[in-house]
């Protein structure tokens, strides 16, 4: 019988409370509690907009779309991440193009995405992994030496700081995706939101959101609207938002709890992980550890009450990417670091008990 797994939402009685009340009001969609959750995200990130969305994978496909890429171009994204990283290139009409990871934290190395820039290369998408934020002020630098869009993805790292910066606040791109599945830090159910400094981003993304419909000038309460460009309905709901608003209060508790539980796996558990750089202050999404027979551990932690998960199959050995090009062995340290990781137990409502009782049962395997 399944016991822990690797993830779960912590929802507690304030968060239905807020979700009730919405309920029971005027708005479900496209009302003043999407606004609030928005200005909420800016408040906490320090980024001047934010355009809440369905979900992450919704919120990479419109910054993408903002960037301006497309047919003939190329973005530069990792190969450990999950699929819509990589897909939301694809749905552009553009080619992705992986760059190779920095083995001890399994995020981007800046020098493998120089290696990787062409004539075509328009944006670079890099992957805050696990929660820990990639040297930004480095790939900044790249993009900026070759006038390139950045798109974070930090659909794992909200609440996270690089050298003392919210992830989200923008300083080091152009725009910073966000989701809030229920296994990630805070929860709206399914949902996202797109960060960024840019006005002219903000409208390009609103209206992206929105099927491409704007709405100014004499059209201002009025019935009347222009779709002027092909956009999709990617809307967040003002429930889902509510409960955004309950959740992000209790962020920074929820990231205290997930780095104390870090800790007590650093110091008990003896395996192999990722390490933490100098320049990083994370909230934990993950806690992968790295094992010899991957396969192996996976079933008998099974055995053991353990619903343990792997973070990620590599994109590029998909057999979609295959049309690209790509095959097994184009980029070694991200195969592996797939062959041998494998994500533990990490989640607030986990307490010393349980701490002590998934380290034992580990320990046994």
């Amino acid at each position: 019988m399944i016991k822990y797994g690797y993830g779960h939402q912590t929802i507690d009685q304030s968060d239905i409370d807020a979700v009730v009340e919405t309920l029971k009001s005027d708005w479900l969609t496209c009302g003043p509690a999407v606004k609030a959750f928005e200005r909420a995200l800016c408040d906490y990130t320090g980024a001047k907009y934010c355009v809440a969305v369905s979900n992450a994978t919704a919120g990479l496909h419109i910054a993408a779309m903002a960037a301006g890429l497309g047919n003939g171009d190329e973005g530069i994204t990792t190969p450990i991440t999950f699929l819509s990283s990589a897909n939301c290139i694809c749905f552009t009409g553009a080619t992705p193009v992986f760059a190779d990871i920095d083995p001890e934290t399994a995020n981007i190395d800046p020098a493998e995405i120089e290696k990787r820039i062409t004539d075509k290369t328009k944006v670079i998408i890099p992957v805050h992994f696990a929660g820990q934020s990639c040297d930004m002020e480095a790939i900044s630098k790249i993009a900026k030496r070759h006038d390139l869009i950045v798109i974070e993805d930090a659909a794992h790292a909200i609440g996270s700081e690089y050298k003392n910066t919210k992830v989200g606040s923008c300083a080091y791109s152009d725009m910073t995706v966000f989701s809030f599945h229920p296994v990630k830090t805070i929860t709206t159910g399914e949902g996202g939101a797109v960060m960024t400094n840019s006005k002219e981003l903000y409208d390009k993304l609103c209206a992206l959101r929105a099927h491409g419909m704007h709405k100014d000038g004499d059209m201002v309460n009025t019935w009347e609207y222009e779709m002027r460009e092909l956009g999709y309905n990617y809307r967040m709901t003002d429930f889902q938002a509510a409960l955004g608003i309950s959740q992000l209060k209790k962020l920074d508790a929820f990231k205290a709890r997930r780095r104390e539980i870090v800790e007590y796996y650093n110091e008990h558990l003896g395996l192999p992980h990722l390490i933490e750089r100098d320049f990083s202050n994370a909230c934990f999404h993950l806690y992968p550890v790295l094992v010899e027979n991957r396969r192996d551990f996976y079933f008998k932690a099974r055995e053991a009450g353990l619903n343990l998960q792997v973070h990620y199959i590599p994109v590029h050995t998909q057999p979609y990417y295959a049309r690209y090009g790509y095959k097994q062995g184009d980029y070694p340290k991200a195969e592996n670091y797939y062959a041998h990781c494998i994500s533990l137990p990490l989640y607030p409502a986990l307490t010393g008990g349980d701490l002590k009782e998934i380290v034992g049962r580990i320990k046994t395997l």
